[in-house]
């Protein structure tokens, strides 16, 4: 009997592709890059990668992935070449923090 792994699409067991993971925190870095059956998604991919001994934290709900700067949902099918973002919460609004800088640099 032939059993396939179920993160696989039916088909496609013979075909892998590459893909590659970045997730970056303000100190280190994650990136790899390594092969995976073709029909993966971003989530199965995140969990094959080991990302998650690199950020250990408990609640991951607050991390959005995309592909090259776009985000996407965790169940899409990754292509070949495909490069796989996590992104973390923001501490601050990117706005926030120019306009707080601007009001420094005016008062001091």
């Amino acid at each position: 009997m032939n059993k396939q792994k179920k993160f696989m699409v039916p088909g496609s067991r013979k075909r892998s592709i590459t893909i590659e993971i970045a997730f970056v925190l303000p100190q280190q870095q994650f990136l790899k890059q390594f092969q995976v059956p073709a029909g993966t998604s971003i989530y199965q991919a995140i969990k094959l990668s080991g990302v998650e001994n690199f950020y250990p934290e408990k609640d991951r709900s607050a991390l959005k992935t995309g592909i090259y700067g776009k985000i996407t949902s965790p169940e899409t099918i990754l292509h070949q070449n495909d490069r796989i973002e996590i992104y973390r919460p923001l501490n601050i609004d990117p706005k926030e923090k120019r306009r707080l800088k601007s009001d420094r640099l005016t008062k001091g």
